[in-house]
């Protein structure tokens, strides 16, 4: 990953870095990663996120179609 410093502008190529990596998720990434987690707790969380995606894509889709 890269970022261009302008100008000797550190805190705005700082604030490019920090967008990119939050974009990537590298930040929840290392939050998950912290402590182990049983696969049995991970197949549950990502069911759980799948979910909440589904419904968000519905809700999206509902909210275009005017209901």
């Amino acid at each position: 990953m890269q970022v261009v410093v302008r100008d000797n502008n550190i805190d705005q190529a700082l604030k490019a870095l920090k967008k990119k990596l939050q974009r990537e998720g590298v930040f929840r990434e290392m939050k998950l990663r912290r402590h182990y987690e049983k696969p049995s707790e991970r197949r549950a969380r990502e069911a759980a996120e799948a979910v909440r995606r589904a419904r968000k894509v519905e809700r999206k889709r509902m909210e275009r179609e005017g209901f």
